[in-house]
């Protein structure tokens, strides 16, 4: 089993940079066009795809130590319990990682560069977040410094050696997993020198909702100021053009890595997974550049799966997440997905296009926003609290910028329902298949019925855990809707899902 992990990618990309990817895996197999992952940041992101768990239950809430990532709280509780962990264990499996782990691995606070989770015989761990020169990798537990030579220190091309070698190797007695997590296209966007003139006139999506401004949307796409300046649309346009540079390098590494497997005669046999953290906006809502909003260009990436009794070019239109990743590759191990408490569902059924499949109609989005305590010195009149600031006081997330969302996907219905756990106690609807750009908030028109449902759906799913983060949703035949619950001490909790994480 192989798996490919992106860095903040942006899903309508993905087509033109990719295209060795794309003929290697996803027109030899299925590509999900709705995927998406619960929380639009780095750290949970990662967090949810091994552990298979919802952040309200794995505890990482964003990219900082006091955000549980990568701290010593994460390695006791959930680190012994993550999927590699499990295959490594109970299923006989040698495991190989090698690349950006979580934004924090490598803090002194947390054990530095020697500490090796459980679970990989093989660990080639970025020390902290996302670089492509001078960066330092723990080679299980032994840190190793890398400067600026392209031919020997450039990440990207050192991660593909380095998975090339383990498949050269590695044990042919023992089943294999590979993870591989490039920190491309991450910033600081540094391709290649022989990609740096790729892609001259790329420039970002102008799609409707580019450079306009977020009518009746939460404050921090309220505060954003349209039209953006000639420099911000510059800036974000160069940085789109070098994210799909940095990406050439990652379509050379799969294509090396899958030619690998044909040599060894091993193709056939493995279940090959490309997918990203998160998605990435750049523009939208006068947004320039960043992801942790709840809107579909942060939350959606792509997936794309080849491997054994999969047909070839298949698109799948079931709305999958990144929690169910981890019961997918227990499930193609042979482990009984019962002994663990995964909130995800195994897409092993749809992967070989079983009949009659019973699915989700939605799944949960959650973030907790990243601020300071102090207002920004250069930013005064925005604070306190606000982050990730641009010269011209655009800034992309805050402290309050804290939500949850149900996003369904059923026959009947492609909607999204958000609530903010700030002053304004701010709510977002969107329905998809008239909007699909969510321009229009629609909350104060939308059927009242519609509103309590999703919203007693959405104090469910803050709550559940396992088995039951997999009942039926609200356009589902079995969904039960008990309004009194609404307003039980039980889901006055559930609302306040934030505050259970400070």
């Amino acid at each position: 089993i192989l798996a490919f992990l992106a860095d903040t990618f942006l899903v309508l990309s993905f087509q033109t940079p990719l295209k060795k990817t794309n003929a290697l895996i996803a027109q030899m197999g299925i590509t999900f066009v709705n995927a998406y992952v619960p929380s639009a940041l780095c750290c949970p992101s990662r967090a949810s795809i091994l552990t298979g768990k919802y952040p309200h239950n794995h505890h990482v809430v964003n990219n900082t130590l006091e955000g549980n990532c990568s701290s010593k709280l994460w390695q006791k509780i959930q680190e012994p319990y993550t999927f590699p962990a499990l295959l490594k264990a109970m299923c006989g499996y040698q495991t190989f990682f090698a690349g950006k782990y979580l934004n924090e691995y490598g803090a002194e606070d947390a054990g530095g560069v020697g500490h090796v989770p459980p679970g990989w015989s093989f660990w080639y761990a970025l020390e902290k977040n996302s670089k492509y020169y001078n960066y330092t990798l723990s080679v299980n537990g032994k840190a190793r410094r890398h400067g600026e030579n392209y031919s020997v220190d450039y990440l990207t091309d050192v991660l593909a050696n380095m998975s090339l070698d383990f498949l050269e190797y590695k044990s042919n007695f023992e089943p294999f997993f590979m993870m591989i997590a490039t920190p491309a296209p991450h910033s600081p966007w540094t391709p290649a020198p022989q990609y740096t003139k790729s892609f001259q006139n790329v420039s970002a999506p102008r799609n409707s909702n580019f450079n306009i401004h977020g009518k009746n949307k939460h404050w921090l796409i309220r505060q954003a100021k349209t039209p953006m300046s000639n420099s911000s649309i510059q800036f974000l346009d160069d940085a789109y053009r070098k994210r799909w540079q940095t990406l050439l390098s990652v379509d050379d590494l799969i294509e090396k890595l899958v030619k690998k497997l044909e040599v060894n005669g091993e193709l056939d046999n493995t279940y090959i997974f490309y997918t990203s953290d998160n998605g990435f906006h750049t523009g939208q809502f006068s947004l320039p550049i960043d992801k942790r909003q709840l809107y579909e260009f942060d939350i959606k990436v792509p997936l794309l799966v080849r491997g054994p009794g999969i047909k070839p070019n298949q698109t799948n239109k079931m709305l999958v997440a990144n929690i169910d990743l981890g019961p997918t590759i227990l499930d193609i191990a042979g482990y009984d997905l019962n002994k663990t408490q995964m909130d995800g569902m195994s897409l092993l059924p749809l992967l070989r296009g079983d009949k009659n499949v019973t699915w989700r109609s939605d799944f949960l989005v959650e973030y907790q926003g990243e601020g300071y305590n102090g207002s920004d010195p250069t930013c005064p009149g925005l604070g306190p609290g606000v982050t990730h600031c641009f010269p011209d006081c655009v800034c992309e997330d805050s402290y309050n910028n804290t939500y949850a969302c149900v996003r369904t996907l059923s026959a009947a219905w492609d909607l999204q329902y958000c609530e903010f756990d700030d002053r304004e106690v701010f709510v977002e609807v969107y329905n998809l298949t008239a909007d699909p750009h969510q321009i229009n908030n629609i909350a104060k028109t939308i059927d009242q019925e519609i509103l309590e449902k999703m919203n007693y759906r959405l104090m469910m799913l803050q709550s559940c855990s396992g088995a039951t983060c997999r009942t039926p949703g609200v356009f589902d035949p079995g969904y039960r809707f008990d309004p009194r619950l609404m307003f039980s001490n039980h889901g006055l909790r559930a609302r306040r899902f934030s505050a259970q994480f400070l």
